[in-house]
């Protein structure tokens, strides 16, 4: 086998080989359930516990199919990974915003039911569990009106900002890192 089928190959063994990891050498530290780490202890640039992590996740991307969010399971794993050294940022330092279209997975389960019926808020859970750990997932008002949602449908466990715009440039210039989607 030569040239391009031999590096499609390759990759094909690695995805299978990536995709067949065993669960059980995650752990999930803060967020059970999502965003699982593997303990690595010896590798460079860990979680350093005098930094005051402040960092806002810009949430884009649709989810096919119903699955869950990737982009908001990519917060959980932020949140595992610090966990995994003992850091915990206080309340409202880790802000996802979520527009564009990623806008559906902050519906509320009722609303998400009547924009797609048949289905549940596939993200719901895990919304709830940031909250619970202490991010702010907010929603951007601009996005919402654009997928044709109305703000009264959002999840209680979510807030509703103007515009992702105005949330990205304040909290970049009050010190947040930007995480892009």
């Amino acid at each position: 086998m030569t040239g391009p089928y031999r590096t499609l190959l390759a990759g094909l063994v690695a995805l299978t080989l990536a995709a067949g990891a065993p669960a059980q050498d995650r752990v999930f530290p803060v967020i059970q359930g999502y965003g699982g780490v593997k303990p690595s202890p010896t590798a460079a640039n860990r979680p350093d516990p005098k930094l005051d992590y402040k960092v806002v996740f810009n949430i884009t991307r649709a989810t096919p199919n119903g699955a869950k969010n990737v982009s908001l399971s990519k917060v959980a794993r932020f949140l595992n990974l610090l966990g995994e050294d003992g850091i915990r940022p206080a309340a409202g330092k880790v802000v996802p915003i979520v527009q564009h279209e990623a806008t559906s997975i902050v519906l509320s389960d009722t609303a998400f039911a009547k924009h797609f019926p048949g289905r549940t808020n596939p993200d719901a859970e895990l919304i709830a569990r940031l909250r619970a750990a202490g991010a702010q997932v907010h929603v951007c008002a601009q996005a919402l009106a654009g997928q044709g949602y109305d703000p009264s449908e959002v999840s209680p466990d979510v807030v509703v900002d103007d515009s992702a715009l105005t949330t990205l440039a304040n909290l970049q210039l009050r010190g947040y890192a930007l995480i892009p989607d």
